[in-house]
């Protein structure tokens, strides 16, 4: 399936960090020699290697990772998903993690896909949701020697004709450990052949909901109902099938404001021979399919798209898009799929009237390059203004594409120290007034396929250089409002406190 990557501070330098998961085939895994995941400390002109040191080499069969600060000490925290136990790493808060999955009780042992820290019932304390893809015994594997057909070609099978697993959901208590809820809460009634998911509160009621991409099944939309349960809404607000009806193969899912109208909107990357969906919100519980009318459908649909992220690439204030792109078959190389196995990745940029236009063959040589695209992690890595983009490929090297030029203009970079609330502030809504525009975004670090984003939210601010007013509203049900803060600068913003501090950034 391939693996994901995240983007994390974990020695607290002020820079961001980064950690890569590794995959593995049945022919490998048990290999001594076979690198695990590893762990790149930022120091400013390149990065270097710890994963030995943090102890975070984990040798599994990686697929997913999630980062989050679990106990509201100061340090991100991390989680690993894998075919076979996943891994929960704390912190120690000196250059050093510590494994505490089975204490925490959260090392499940399926096939685990991507996973998501958030505070679904709001004590204060980030809870986890991991997505499980399917049951597969590799002493019995399916279909053996009697392959399935694409294009008249043979491939591997499935997903169809595996059992589908339920996904899992921890509720934080507070004290180190976890508690399985998923029955309780109602997430395991639903089984689908999960891959991507993302916290989010798509209704502004002011609690966490749960969107999960399934592969060759409905994707779910779990409404929170406050009061520990949830409630699969997905085909009652149009977001279980695209617009018309046909049942699709989620992969990756981001939700942003993409047509600035208060609400966040959702898009989900599928499978070829199909198209990337994208979900205008119509702020009233609904969804709208407006792929066409936005110019995604046509130029996504050869493609098979994993990472998907709303992010604003060249500053001017409006959300673009990313999408990792990779097929699964090798077969995909014959003329008659109309595709191919290896890819180009896609960049969207904004037109501002509702539309997309695909401009990634503009960016460089490197965006050009056709690979086997996975997990996609995106952070202002050299502190310079504007978002770089970090890829993980399928059976060859990552990429980290470094953003020349989208400083050019303004820009406002804000951090949320939670008090009330969990402390990444996961889950807090920040919106800012300009004399142009209303822009909002929701705090979270998990999202797009089986990766984890920069904690810190990042507005472009185009030819402004003022932000009139800026608002939070904290899980807690805390808000706060700043105004006339200059641009091009980073800010924290602690919960509680009338005034925020700026932090001297070099760019590297």
């Amino acid at each position: 399936m391939g693996a994901g990557a995240a983007w994390l501070d974990y020695d607290g330098d002020g820079d961001q960090d980064l950690y890569v998961v590794n995959g593995a085939t049945f022919a490998t895994l048990h290999d001594p020699e076979r690198p695990g995941n590893t762990l790149y400390r930022n120091d400013g002109d390149h990065f270097t290697d710890v994963t030995r040191i943090a102890g975070v080499g984990d040798k599994g069969w990686g697929i997913g990772c999630a980062v989050g600060d679990i106990d509201n000490d100061g340090d991100p925290d991390l989680y690993v998903t894998n075919y076979g136990p996943n891994v929960l790493y704390r912190n120690n808060g000196d250059g050093t993690f510590t494994d505490i999955t089975e204490m925490a009780g959260v090392g499940d042992e399926r096939m685990g896909a991507s996973c998501a820290f958030g505070d679904y019932n709001n004590d204060g304390y980030l809870d986890l949701y991991l997505t499980n893809y399917v049951q597969l015994n590799p002493k019995n594997l399916p279909n053996q020697g009697k392959p399935c057909y694409w294009y008249g070609i043979p491939v591997y099978c499935g997903p169809e004709g595996l059992i589908p697993e339920a996904d899992v959901l921890y509720r934080n208590n507070g004290d180190g450990t976890f508690t399985d809820v998923s029955r309780s809460s109602g997430i395991a009634h639903e089984k689908g052949y999960g891959l991507g998911v993302i916290f989010v509160d798509y209704d502004q009621d002011g609690d966490q909901d749960i969107y999960v991409a399934n592969d060759s099944s409905p994707n779910f939309l779990f409404r929170n109902n406050g009061d520990g349960t949830f409630t699969d809404v997905a085909l009652a607000a149009g977001v279980s099938h695209r617009g018309d009806g046909r049942e699709q193969a989620g992969m990756g899912v981001d939700f942003g404001d993409y047509d600035q109208d208060g609400d966040l909107d959702l898009l989900v990357t599928n499978f070829s021979d199909d198209y990337n969906t994208l979900y205008r919100n119509d702020g009233n519980g609904y969804f709208s399919d407006v792929t066409a009318q936005s110019g995604l459908k046509h130029v996504s649909y050869q493609t098979l798209g994993w990472g998907a992220h709303f992010f604003d690439f060249d500053n001017d204030a409006d959300l673009d898009i990313f999408v990792a792109n990779g097929h699964v078959y090798p077969q995909a190389d014959n003329p008659n799929t109309y595709t191919s196995y290896h890819q180009r990745n896609h960049l969207y940029r904004n037109n501002g009237h509702g539309s997309f236009q695909e401009i990634g063959t503009q960016l460089g040589s490197d965006m050009k390059k056709a690979q086997g695209s996975r997990g996609v992690a995106i952070s202002d890595f050299d502190e310079d203004g504007d978002l770089d983009i970090f890829i993980v490929n399928e059976k060859g090297t990552p990429n980290l594409l470094k953003n020349e030029g989208g400083n050019r203009q303004h820009w406002l970079r804000i951090k949320l120290i939670g008090t009330k609330s969990n402390r990444d502030g996961i889950g807090a809504l920040v919106k800012i007034i300009t004399e142009q525009k209303h822009h909002i975004q929701e705090v979270r670090r998990n999202s797009g396929y089986a990766s984890a984003q920069d904690v810190r939210v990042h507005f472009g601010l185009g030819e402004v250089m003022q932000v009139d007013k800026l608002l939070i509203k904290w899980p807690s049900g805390q808000k706060q409002v700043f105004e006339k803060i200059d641009a091009d600068q980073y800010i924290v913003i602690t919960e509680g406190k009338s005034k925020f501090e700026v932090v001297k950034v070099t760019p590297h």
